[in-house]
């Protein structure tokens, strides 16, 4: 199956991945993954995870986990940092050193999961289907890509607070997309609301920056600063006329010099979500929590802009 008309999709995967899942899964989704199995390989494991937090473990709603020792699959819950009870499948459609297709589909009470075709488990749901927002894969296995394909129209409709949107163009006041530049959240921010920047880092490039900002005020909602030079990711919010603390940890520095960056970000109920080049980078814990005062859109710095919208 090729993936054709995904809502979203994940290309050439560097392994561990962990990707964010924009709007979060609603039934009648599937989600379609391309790989293959390493000769060497032991086990690997696809992850449907509640958030990204190593520390405490973000819960894990969905566990799908090959083992080709025991020639077997486990499925389970990670719950509150606690594992629930397995769920044991004792075949193996997977063949080590081969390509396999692995679908699964969004039930309103479970997942379904075919591999090459063939129909292979069910898992019910243990966690709300509405928290979970990260596809995390691991362990031996290598990815060509990952497709979240929306539901065809005779499909279970999604609940109206996961209603797909169409994608909206955000514009500044002279209508082009030069930098500096200043685009208006007709009506702010809510949860679950994205917004998708592509552009283009300039060879020469020191830095950037991405702000959410109050338009009638000086407050920033989120500062994302990269610094080229020093391979750095700033975040931090402005209020009141003061920085608050800045936050650099990150596990690698996503952006190079003179190359096309996508950056996504999602508003949701706790956090900004922050994915760039399909993959997830970081959390960053709301410092203001009206997120409808939140209502501009800025990009200064070392970058062109190719689009920016909202979804």
């Amino acid at each position: 199956m090729s993936i054709s008309n995904p809502r979203q999709v994940f290309s050439n995967l560097s392994i561990p991945f962990a990707g964010t899942i924009l709007g979060g899964l609603v039934p009648g989704e599937m989600v379609l993954i391309q790989g293959s199995v390493p000769s060497d390989a032991d086990r690997f494991q696809v992850d449907f995870t509640c958030g990204s937090s190593v520390k405490p473990r973000a819960d894990v709603a969905f566990h799908f986990n090959p083992r080709f020792k025991k020639s077997c699959i486990v499925c389970n819950t990670l719950q509150k940092e606690r594992w629930g009870r397995e769920e044991i499948l004792y075949q193996m459609p997977f063949r080590v050193g081969a390509a396999f297709e692995l679908l699964i589909l969004i039930l309103n009470d479970r997942f379904k999961v075919a591999v090459n075709g063939a129909h292979t488990l069910e898992y019910k749901y243990r966690l709300e289907l509405e928290g979970v927002d990260t596809i995390c894969i691991s362990g031996k296995v290598k990815v060509q890509a990952v497709g979240i394909i929306p539901p065809a129209s005779s499909a279970v409709m999604p609940a109206a607070s996961q209603t797909s949107r169409e994608s909206e163009p955000i514009k500044s006041s002279s209508g082009d997309l030069s930098v500096p530049f200043r685009g208006q959240l007709v009506q702010g921010l809510s949860v679950g609301r994205s917004i998708i920047i592509k552009g283009e880092i300039k060879q020469t490039a020191q830095c950037f920056a991405v702000n959410l900002r109050e338009q009638s005020s000086s407050n920033i909602a989120l500062h994302l600063n990269p610094r080229l030079k020093k391979g750095v990711f700033i975040r931090n919010s402005f209020l009141s006329e003061c920085w608050g603390p800045e936050e650099s940890k990150l596990a690698l520095f996503p952006f190079t010099t003179g190359q096309y960056f996508e950056m996504i970000i999602l508003c949701d109920s706790q956090h900004f979500k922050v994915a760039v080049n399909g993959n997830h980078q970081l959390d960053y814990k709301h410092r203001v929590h009206d997120l409808s005062c939140i209502n501009q859109v800025e990009v200064l710095g070392d970058v062109s802009l190719l689009d920016i919208r909202m979804l």
